[in-house]
């Protein structure tokens, strides 16, 4: 018989020593992995990144960021990856200041 086991999380608040504070969470529900982290600056930038990664014989997690700067300036992204038994793929599209784009594409065998 199998027994559904109940979904986890957990959650960590934590001062830094440049004097700014970082919050990480984490949750579990079956195969499906989550994630989040905050980091407020000193200086008042921040930065925040979310991840949900699914472990299966492809393992896939998506990842996306944000960040300002104390001078307002942003930036931003998100990369998805796939691990099988044999290769890695991955692309990333990431948004700098003043609408610079980039395009990251990655494969390993």
């Amino acid at each position: 018989m199998l027994v559904p086991i109940p979904a986890m999380s957990a959650e960590l608040t934590r001062d830094t020593r440049g004097g700014g504070q970082i919050t990480r969470s984490g949750t579990k529900d079956g195969n499906i992995y989550s994630g989040q982290t905050t980091r407020v600056g000193p200086n008042g930038a921040t930065y925040t990144s979310s991840s949900t990664c699914r472990d299966g014989v492809v393992d896939r997690c998506r990842r996306s960021y944000s960040a300002t700067g104390p001078n307002g300036r942003t930036y931003s992204g998100n990369t998805a990856t796939a691990r099988g038994p044999y290769r890695v793929r991955s692309i990333g599209v990431h948004n700098g200041p003043g609408g610079t784009v980039g395009v990251i594409r990655r494969h390993w065998r």
